[in-house]
């Protein structure tokens, strides 16, 4: 009798070990291979987005949407402090459709952002990373997998982002 509570005790704590480790066990997704267009009309395929080896940023935003403006606008004022010490690159994709993509290049000029902006103008890059909602940002490791992701934005969220950056670049792993 005392055997099997032994047993049935050793094989509880190991199947609970077992889960627990699956938990924290995170699946790595790679950028799927969609084509979009930068400011310039230049075609990009996501999967070669990349910051030579180091975390970036895709932050799904549009036109019309006052939080996602609101993120890219609190952003950019710290994001030359961002890029000096961490290397991070910030990537905003608009889903503007094709009739407010227009005001894109106008709203991105006025602002004076210096991020890398591609038009998703027909939704393909939004639907295969899952997008329902913007804002809705992620962070990219240095390999190319998605690490981490959010939707909304409120203030103090940019200092989140950057703890989140600066824990890959110190070799962490990051937690959702």
């Amino acid at each position: 009798m005392k055997q099997t509570l032994i047993l049935l005790i050793t094989a509880f704590f190991a199947l609970s070990l077992s889960a627990q480790e699956a938990k924290t066990d995170k699946v790595l997704f790679k950028l799927p291979s969609v084509n979009v267009v930068d400011m310039n009309g230049k075609k990009i395929n996501t999967s070669q987005l990349t910051n030579n080896g180091k975390p970036f940023i895709i932050s799904f935003w549009a036109t019309w949407c006052k939080p996602c403006v609101k993120e890219l606008t609190t952003i950019s004022e710290v994001y030359q402090d961002w890029q000096e010490e961490t290397g991070v690159k910030l990537i905003a994709v608009s889903i503007d459709d094709s009739r407010s993509s227009a005001q894109v290049k106008t709203l991105v000029n006025g602002k004076n952002w210096e991020y890398e902006v591609l038009l998703d103008a027909n939704a393909d890059f939004k639907r295969a990373m899952n997008v329902n909602a913007v804002p809705h940002t992620f962070i990219v490791n240095g390999k190319g997998e998605i690490v981490w992701q959010h939707t909304s934005f409120s203030e103090g969220s940019e200092l989140e982002l950057i703890a989140l950056i600066r824990k890959l670049n110190a070799g962490e792993p990051i937690s959702q």
